[in-house]
């Protein structure tokens, strides 16, 4: 059962690989109102299932607590996200974002029934050697002028990671709540756009091909495996794993003829399937003894 609702949470990660590619080919619509849209897309599997099982909908009365996890952490995430990328180089807000695989391998030895092995952390720093190796093709400068995205893109990282450990806690919360969290993510997100940014639309219809594609998968279908993951499966493979995504994400774009293969990739391929597989011993080898 952990290992199954492991693979199913790993689903999210293959989902968020595409992300990078998908916003490229939406066009040049504004990040919230972006947001918004994809968000209330992503909702409508979740609305569909109400429609045809409408005692369903008792699962969206939950303690606010639930509430302020799930909407602070979808919502809370991109705000900060787009916020550190308005304020600083997107190649060290894009790495100091992504240090939440590794701050939710950490936390994990905060959860009950959890340990931390030396193999989980040695795992998730060359996870994120990896993705260093990746993002930082053309090196860092870290410049104090930029030190507001900075900051945002740490707070970033943390509530992403604190909302995947949270859910962890609310493990006998359902999943169909991910539906109020995204409709409520896209209302958010709508009043931002409304304040900050000018409505652009979608040219062509690959455009708007794009968009459902977005709403469908890495901004929809993702959040609900990624929250059965979390809460049922191992969430130390599925944090060191999680690095694996920058990774595909380039491999795909490369594939689509946005980059070229090297052996910058390669190492960092290296690092990081060896980095999951490591933080994953444990889990080979209880299926191996079960095997014997």
């Amino acid at each position: 059962m952990k290992t199954k609702a492991t693979l199913i949470g790993f689903t999210a990660i293959l989902m968020w690989s595409f992300l990078a590619l998908m916003t490229a080919a939406s066009g040049t619509m504004p990040p919230f109102q972006l947001s918004a849209i994809t968000f209330a897309i992503g909702s409508l599997p979740g609305i569909l299932l109400f429609m045809a099982r409408p005692e369903r909908l008792k699962e969206l009365r939950q303690p606010p607590k639930v509430w302020l996890a799930g909407v602070g952490g979808l919502f809370g995430y991109h705000f900060l996200y787009f916020t550190a990328l308005r304020n600083a180089p997107a190649v060290e807000a894009g790495l100091i974002a992504y240090l939440w695989p590794l701050l939710i391998v950490v936390g994990s030895a905060l959860l009950p029934g959890e340990r931390l092995g030396w193999h989980h952390l040695v795992g998730a720093l060359c996870g994120l050697a990896g993705t260093a190796l990746i993002v930082g093709k053309n090196g860092f400068a870290f410049d104090p002028a930029y030190s507001l995205g900075y900051f945002t893109a740490l707070l970033c990282a943390f509530t992403w990671a604190a909302y995947s450990l949270i859910s962890r806690k609310f493990e006998k919360v359902s999943t169909d709540v991910v539906t109020g969290f995204c409709l409520a993510t896209s209302a958010l997100s709508l009043l931002c756009h409304l304040a900050l940014e000018t409505t652009v639309w979608p040219d062509t219809t690959a455009q708007w091909a794009a968009v459902i594609g977005l709403g469908l998968l890495p901004v929809g279908l993702a959040f609900y495996v990624w929250d059965y993951g979390v809460k049922n499966g191992d969430i130390q493979i599925l944090g060191v794993s999680s690095y694996a995504a920058p990774l595909l994400s380039t491999l795909i774009l490369i594939i689509f003829g946005f980059g070229e293969i090297s052996v910058r990739i390669g190492l960092s391929c290296l690092l990081i399937t060896g980095g999951a597989v490591l933080a994953a011993r444990d889990m080979v080898f209880r299926k191996s003894e079960r095997a014997t």
